[in-house]
């Protein structure tokens, strides 16, 4: 059979076989009977489908070889397992290929990479489809950071004019495709033409990277918030998995000093967000200490001993001289707690050791009336008197409310109902607003405890709400970015940057809303209406937030992989400044 017979018996296959329309499947949750998708999972398992796609490629790319085959779990996998096993029945025994996972596996070896990239050797990637060669670049990220060239993208239907594709062009990588959508438009009709719309236009990478510092032996099993950094004028300060806490200079990313905590268990160490206060640098650690150094210099100051584990994170109430830390303990019935103590010296003033299961969430302190709330994995949300520790009011989750809050033995530390993060404070309408990750965020009357709003997310909230203006918003696990208007209570917009999972909070940087995805995307996007503006792409998930210098114009942008990478905007681009409330 030619290789025109060859394209053609594949063109038949996927007009009869891969193509479906809206009038006749239910396509994601669009009603649009004008709406179509190729679903080439039909036949990349099937022998007589893979034949012709391997041999297509094989006539285009064998006269080029060696080279190896990459592509991005999942739909790519038949394909590249089919292109190697062809090659290898060719005769080329060396043949190779190994597919990027979209983040690195939870568990076991906790790899990025499946199989092995092999050095010096070309690089093909290969795909079902290429529409705005968005996975296509994660894969480029992912290989060129670890020190290989793709020399080639190659899918079976190429979704745009491949002038489009300039991002691969500038980076000297060809882009090549069996067909493109107008291949189709004759036989499939005229919804199935190349997209040329100027909205469909891909975001601009808004960021150049100015350095970047990584910590050794991060713990990639835990997939969370990790520590948070924090900024002053020069440094940057933030915990790592391998017991380190580090002071970089942020001006290039070295080390001004660095602090070992104690042995800890499970490979959990500082999960827990810094706080500065004068000239002291305050974080708990899984060793069970609460640490306060000197920043300067990383000397201690005082250290306590109160808790079996801390993974909250200190909240500081400077005109009352006092520090808040959630601590967990390894007890039955009483797992958590909260204390506060004196800033100056490290001594306890309160204590409040009755929660009946671990407390990871982190204490927000509300200044105007010196009042402290805080959650618990029990599902429940506190409010004391923050100089008497006095308990003013409490709220239970949904989630928790499946369990006897009285009698419940608590032995796992956990509920459906848990509160892991953190809380913020709308001053204008005296509200708490906190999310769980039994999926709800929550708006609370501060002087009452009683529910004014909820909202339903899918899948759980892990990260920290973020108020901006008269505005909330909220990431979930459900991939999705929320904004809520807290004077109406009515959601204004809904998100999805990139169909990946979100653990880490969203922030607002010169009117700017930014979040980061378990896709380690960092995306740049409108705060009023959540249009996409831009992202930078990271090889490792993202968390939590990114963090501003406004003096130096510099972002500095956490991973789970305890990194820490300096970006500047590119090209030297403006973008309007505002002091974020």
């Amino acid at each position: 059979m030619s290789d025109e017979a060859k394209k053609a018996a594949l063109k038949k296959l996927i007009e009869t076989q891969v193509f479906f329309t809206g009038d006749k499947e239910q396509i994601s949750l669009t009603d649009d009977p004008k709406s179509w998708i190729f679903d080439f999972r039909r036949i990349v398992m099937n022998g007589k489908a893979a034949d012709l796609i391997t041999e297509i490629f094989c006539e285009e790319f064998l006269h080029e070889y060696p080279f190896q085959i990459g592509t991005l779990e999942i739909g790519g996998v038949p394909i590249a397992t089919s292109i190697m096993t062809k090659l290898f029945a060719k005769g080329h025994t060396d043949s190779n290929a190994f597919f990027i996972r979209k983040s690195r596996k939870k568990s076991g070896l906790h790899r990025k990479i499946e199989g092995r990239v092999e050095e010096g050797k070309k690089v093909i990637l290969v795909d079902d489809v290429l529409n705005s060669g968005n996975s296509f670049w994660r894969q480029v990220e992912v290989l060129e950071e670890l020190g290989h060239t793709v020399d080639t993208i190659w899918s079976l239907v190429r979704y745009r004019d491949e002038a489009y594709y300039k991002r691969f062009h500038l980076r000297g990588i060809k882009v090549r495709s069996i067909f493109e959508l107008n291949d189709f438009t004759e036989t499939l009709g005229e919804v199935v033409r190349n997209i040329t719309e100027k909205k469909e236009q891909s975001v601009t990478l808004p960021f150049t990277v100015e350095w970047i510092f990584r910590s050794e032996n991060p713990s990639l099993g835990w997939v969370c918030g990790k520590s948070q950094p924090i900024l002053d004028d020069t440094k940057l300060y933030f915990g790592s998995d391998n017991r380190r806490f580090w002071a970089l200079h942020q001006s290039d990313g070295s080390v001004a000093w660095s602090f070992q905590t104690g042995i800890v268990a499970r490979k959990k160490a500082i999960f827990s967000n810094p706080a500065l206060y004068k000239d002291s640098v305050i974080f708990g650690s899984y060793d069970g200490n609460i640490y306060c150094l000197d920043k300067h210099t990383g000397k201690v100051k005082w250290i306590s001993f109160e808790a079996d584990w801390v993974g909250s994170s200190p909240a500081v109430a400077e005109d009352l001289g006092l520090v808040f830390v959630g601590l967990e303990f390894g007890l039955i019935r009483k797992m958590g707690g909260i204390i506060a103590l004196d800033i100056q010296t490290g001594e306890p003033v309160w204590i409040d050791r009755t929660h009946k299961a671990l407390t990871h969430c982190s204490p927000f302190y509300i200044k105007e009336h010196q009042q402290v709330v805080m959650g618990s994995n029990d599902g429940i949300a506190r409010l004391h008197d923050a100089k008497s520790g006095k308990l003013l009011w409490t709220f239970t989750t949904y989630g928790a409310s499946n369990y006897d809050t009285e009698n419940w033995t608590g032995r796992t530390g956990f509920s459906s109902g848990d509160i892991k993060e953190g809380f913020v404070y709308s001053h204008k309408h005296d509200y708490v607003v906190f999310g769980s990750v039994d999926g709800f965020l929550y708006v609370l009357d501060r002087r009452t405890g009683h529910l004014v709003k909820h909202v339903k997310c899918d899948f759980g909230i892990f990260g920290v709400p973020y108020i901006y203006k008269n505005v909330v918003y909220f990431s979930s696990t459900d991939k999705r970015i929320r904004c809520l208007d807290l004077d109406s209570l009515e959601l204004i917009f809904t998100a999805t940057p990139d169909n990946t999972r979100m653990f880490g909070s969203p922030t607002v940087i010169n009117n700017r809303l930014y979040i980061g995805t378990n896709a380690g995307k960092l995306h740049e996007l409108d705060a009023k209406d959540g249009r996409a503006l831009g992202y930078f792409q990271a090889t490792e998930r993202i968390t939590n937030a990114v963090v501003y210098n406004q003096d130096t114009d510099t972002y500095f942008l956490p991973t789970y992989a305890n990194e820490i990478i300096a970006l500047k905007r590119a090209n030297g681009e403006k973008v309007e400044s505002s002091k974020t409330p």
